[in-house]
């Protein structure tokens, strides 16, 4: 089926914008970031001022500060929207300019991981309290769109013959859904080892960032309850590739190089669950655990697809 030049011209222009949107937001977030108040302290930095003044006989009122992060930060989540709005747009126009399912090669396999990420960090990350976390969810995410835009882009065309299945979009799907996922989780577990870190070695240089962010315990949880939702997820969708390999190549699994690290990774997320879980290993050892089983996904998607010769190969650059 021919391609239409004019949706793909389109989706590429709605994808740049939202890139552009994506990076407002970002500072717009960075800014929040800077005018919010401690939301913590630790005894040596404690400031003696109170948390709010009062204007008058039993009446507080709420610091300036405060408002105006408030302000930004609900702005930054407005720019947000749309941008996540013109980036599933730039999917859609992608899919009906070819004709098909719009993550048949790298471009297109990151920018809607990227999507997922976004959309899994206005769920879990809706809470204004969480909100500061968005500075950081945020980089990943536009250096993942910067790459997927420039070296990893493909021109709008058909998949090669080895991926015109209907497992593509079943398979390809469920990965993207646990990778988009997984990568929330990832931002936590660095951020709790930063804010542990801090609280075990205060450092007055650093003292106004980690004061602002949420405590140690917030982002254990949250990195927690992220990757138990998406560890079954990425299962299945290890799972679901062996049985679209028998269907391709006569077998479930031949230790073919992106299967075999996908295996890897997936054994690490089970190693953090279970360290998660055990006395002794609940606090820095599991998330460190946490950060590789990321690493591993990172690695799995661009060593092995663009430096790796094997059977997915083909996933590669198009």
């Amino acid at each position: 089926m021919p391609i239409d030049d004019t949706l793909a011209r389109y989706s590429d222009l709605s994808f740049e914008t939202a890139f552009a949107v994506y990076l407002l937001a970002l500072m717009l977030f960075v800014a929040e970031f800077a005018a919010a108040r401690a939301r913590r302290a630790t005894p040596a930095l404690a400031s003696p001022l109170p948390a709010a003044s009062t204007s008058g006989p039993g009446r507080v009122t709420t610091p300036k500060g405060r408002e105006l992060s408030d302000r930004l930060g609900r702005m930054g989540v407005s720019l947000l929207m749309v941008a996540w709005a013109l980036h599933i747009g730039s999917m859609v126009l992608r899919g009906l300019a070819t004709a098909r399912f719009p993550w048949g090669n790298m471009y297109e396999f990151v920018t809607v991981t990227c999507a997922v990420g976004v959309l899994a960090g206005l769920i879990v990350l809706r809470r204004p309290a969480l909100r500061v976390l968005w500075m950081f969810a945020l980089i990943p995410v536009l250096i993942l769109l910067f790459v997927a835009g420039t070296v990893l882009y493909a021109d709008a065309a058909p998949v090669v013959p080895a991926l015109q299945s209907f497992w593509l979009p079943i398979h390809v799907s469920v990965v993207s859904v646990s990778s988009g996922v997984f990568l929330v989780a990832g931002v936590s577990s660095a951020l709790f080892l930063l804010v542990v870190r801090f609280q075990q070695h205060p450092n007055t240089r650093l003292a106004w960032v980690m004061q602002r962010l949420p405590d140690a315990d917030t982002l254990d949880r949250l990195a927690y309850r992220t990757t138990i939702f998406a560890f079954p997820l990425f299962g299945a969708g290890v799972v679901l590739g062996a049985i679209w390999a028998e269907a391709a190549w006569g077998r479930f699994w031949g230790w073919d190089p992106k299967e075999t690290v996908s295996f890897i990774a997936w054994v690490i997320y089970a190693a953090y669950l279970h360290a998660r879980a055990t006395s002794g290993w609940r606090d820095t050892r599991a998330a460190w655990i946490n950060i590789a089983g990321f690493v591993a996904m990172l690695f799995n998607l661009f060593i092995i697809n663009m430096v790796v010769s094997g059977l997915h190969s083909y996933a590669g650059l198009n």
